[in-house]
């Protein structure tokens, strides 16, 4: 990765008693973030930040404000009813200055009848709170940001909000903040959606100890899709007409809000279509949820066969084989009665544990189980033999058919050239089996594992040495194992649309044919050309039935705000991955290495080849600059094993199977060589923008080419810098928050504050 300038890392030089405590609902919910304001006059404050990048050449020290908090636990408790949220936020925190502050607590709502029997507490003492209207409200928020020169508020601006009276905190004082209130959440696009304003705790000294948020949701119609496209969130679904979601988290610098969607319905399948489509010049974005309807019953789940097979070469001696045999008995365990299965283990011999697939019984289970605690490590590798054993045994195309093949080294006996393994490997699939490549440690060939994947419609795990195989491939096994909807496929048709006018929907991720598994959701994602009433149509088995399911969609014309601007960050992610994933499997051409850089710059999608638009002195706009240096970086898939190898596999099949766009803040980077994730602090995204620090200034990426003469110049405080906020709506209060000077793209002009 190239230098990153002359940055440091400091705490902020000006402090102020706020205090975020409770959430943003976003424009379906509520916005209603709390805050702990000294509201004394005579009395300077800005909001801590526990880190802040500032352009300066040598570090100096910086002493402990008077006036400066922590937060130490955030805990959010929501009981969802039928689109009634009933929430309570507890947030403490800790008085780490010298002096007492003296404050109120704030939130703002953003529409009149959203909240209903508001309580607010202090250690278990109620405050009253007073209503303010949005005008009201926009002057207080102004004020504070002009006295205190302080841009964080902006993002708040143009709000109502609640108000309670004042109360103490003594230095060195914890207090409990108490939020409880009932509200009415919206549905827009058949979804009713739920936000959280964890990014509001990014303003604390120091990271926030511990934040656990719970979401109960219960329906009186059978919940379908759950999806959060912005934190890797737990979903526990007691039944269908209930859904558990939790995310936890410690010693963390929030900087994304939680958004959270669920729909419901009475389908076997259920499909939910968003769309976002911010240019109407332009390809729009649309995602895809579908969900198949929990089983009842174990007589619903389709009988499947399952292959194991295991790398028994003298690398696998040790606490690698152990764990590799805990895996083979987990899997062994959740097989159901009924379904075929064989364990196929190899080294320079191929050895099966018996001819042919066998049916789960009690005795072939206990059969199975002996054979797996016989097994040592020892000889070479017979990669390729092996695969011909396990392929092999597969002939009923009617059965979905599962391989879960574990190498941990690279093939050195039988054949070894990888065309050959891999060419011979599809011919043997005629079943179109799955095949599922697990990659142990860093001395596997890991494009032949991810090539091996690709042509046998599954996918690579690669297990780093400090993992443990037995987690990984019992989390795989619970995720497959319960098959529901196979061999799914899904048709878009749109209202008036021609045969002249071309595929309704295009560059559609993941590409490949689905098998839906209980308890487990897809998320598609894709462009669109056309906009209208379009209708989703999912293909598949169920058991030996052919099962047909129609969805209505819409997709937009334009898009009126960023609300979904979320979907184009995690098209952009996925098509990141599918270019590497192209070039690594079949090589290089300008096409895709140009769009590679362009995607990277637009939406802030750093990966090893892009690493340099991460250097500060690396001007945005040098086209053939960029193009150059990722074209040489990508020499790096060369390396087909080792480290590195292993880590560009690793990182180009995160980006491809991605399951929630990046997240707002600072910009995660992995280096190859290392195998390890960098924070890189001169690249910001912030919503739907990505900003780069430029020449001490964050540059909007979309105005990386825009010469100096023709940026309007807009003095930080003054009536027309807030005319902004009011002119293009509060997307802009997020990007001028920004600490430090900013040049930005609102519509046709870019600005410099």
């Amino acid at each position: 990765m190239g230098r990153f300038g002359n940055l440091r890392v400091r705490g902020s030089s000006r402090w102020w008693s706020l205090l975020f405590a409770s959430l943003f609902l976003g424009p379906s919910c509520l916005w209603a973030q709390g805050l702990l304001v000294d509201v004394r006059e005579d009395h300077d404050f800005r909001l801590p930040r526990p880190i802040i990048v500032v352009p300066s050449p040598r570090p100096h020290p910086h002493p402990e404000p008077p006036v400066s908090y922590r937060i130490r636990q955030l805990a959010v408790n929501v009981n969802l009813v039928d689109q009634i949220a009933k929430v309570q936020v507890s947030q403490s925190f800790v008085n780490t200055g010298s002096r007492q502050m003296e404050v109120a607590f704030v939130f703002p709502l953003p529409y009149d009848g959203a909240v209903d029997q508001l309580t607010f507490m202090v250690d278990g003492k109620e405050y009253e709170a007073q209503l303010l209207g949005a005008d009201e409200a926009r002057r207080i928020y102004e004020s504070y940001v002009r006295r205190n020169q302080d841009p964080a508020l902006m993002e708040w601006i143009g709000t109502g909000m609640f108000k309670t009276s004042i109360f103490p905190v003594p230095p060195g004082a914890e207090r409990s903040v108490t939020l409880r209130y009932s509200q009415v959440c919206r549905t827009m696009s058949g979804l009713t959606e739920f936000v959280f304003p964890l990014s509001t705790a990014k303003y604390t000294s120091q990271p926030v100890e511990a934040v656990r948020l719970q979401v109960n949701i219960q329906s009186q119609a059978p919940i379908k899709n759950v999806y959060s496209p912005t934190h890797s969130v737990q979903v526990a679904r007691p039944g269908n007409l209930q859904a558990q979601v939790e995310w936890t988290g410690s010693q963390l610098v929030p900087a994304s809000d939680f958004r959270l969607l669920y729909d419901v319905g009475d389908q076997a399948v259920a499909a939910s279509v968003l769309s976002y489509r911010p240019d109407s010049g332009d390809d729009g974005y649309f995602l895809l949820l579908v969900t198949p309807q929990l089983p009842t019953g174990a007589s619903e789940i389709p009988r499947k066969a399952v292959v194991l097979a295991v790398d028994r070469s003298g690398s696998m001696a040790g606490k690698k084989m152990e764990q590799a045999q805990a895996a083979l008995l987990h899997v062994l365990d959740n097989l159901r009665p009924g379904d075929l299965f064989n364990i196929v283990a190899y080294d320079s011999v191929v050895e099966s544990f018996r001819a042919g697939l066998q049916t789960v019984t009690d005795e072939t289970r206990q059969a199975a189980r002996g054979f797996v605690a016989g097994l040592y490590a020892g000889g070479a590798t017979n990669l390729d033999g092996a695969l011909k054993a396990v392929l092999t045994q597969l002939t009923d195309r009617s059965l979905p058919s599962y391989v879960l093949f574990l190498s941990d080294g690279l093939p050195t006996t039988g054949e070894t050239k990888v065309p050959q393994i891999v060419a011979q490997a599809r011919e043997r699939n005629r079943v179109r089996a799955r095949l599922f490549a697990f990659g142990v440690g860093y001395d596997v060939n890991a494009r032949l594992l991810d090539k091996l994947a690709r042509e046998n419609f599954g996918q690579t795990e690669y297990v780093r040495p400090d993992e443990a195989i037995d987690d990984r491939v019992s989390r795989l096994y619970q995720r497959i194992g319960s098959p529901v909807l196979t061999d799914a496929r899904l048709e878009f048709d749109l209202e008036g649309l021609t045969v002249a006018d071309g595929a309704a929907v295009n560059r559609v991720y993941p590409r490949e044919v689905y098998d839906l598994f209980a308890g487990e959701q897809l998320v598609v994602v894709g462009r669109y050309r056309k906009p209208g009433a379009a209708k989703v149509t999912v293909r598949g088995q169920v058991a030996d039935n052919s099962l047909t399911l129609d969805f209505p969609g819409q997709l937009v014309e334009s898009s009126a705000d960023e609300s979904y601007a979320f979907i184009e960050k995690l098209w952009a992610t996925r098509r990141v991955g599918e270019i590497i994933d192209q070039i690594d499997l079949h090589g290089k051409n300008q096409e895709l290495v140009d769009e590679l850089v362009q995607l990277s710059l637009q939406h802030g999608i750093l990966t090893p080849y892009t690493s340099f638009l991460a250097d500060d002195q690396q001007p945005l706009g040098g086209v053939a600059e960029h193009r150059a240096r990722a074209d040489e970086a990508l020499n790096g898939l060369a390396q087909e094993a080792g480290r590195e190898g292993f880590a560009q596999r690793l990182a180009k099949d995160s980006l491809r199977r991605a399951p929630l766009a990046a997240p707002s803040g600072a910009v995660t980077l992995l280096d190859a060589k290392q195998d390890r994730a960098v924070t890189v602090e001169t690249v910001r995204n912030v919503g739907a923008r990505t900003f780069f620090l430029r020449g001490g200034r964050w540059v909007d990426s979309r105005a990386a080419d825009t010469p100096e003469a023709e940026i309007t110049a807009v003095e930080r405080y003054s009536p027309g810098y807030f005319e902004l906020v009011t002119r293009h709506g509060p997307e802009v209060g997020r990007y001028l928050a920004l600490e430090g000077q900013i040049v930005v793209k609102l519509d046709d002009r870019v600005y410099a504050f």
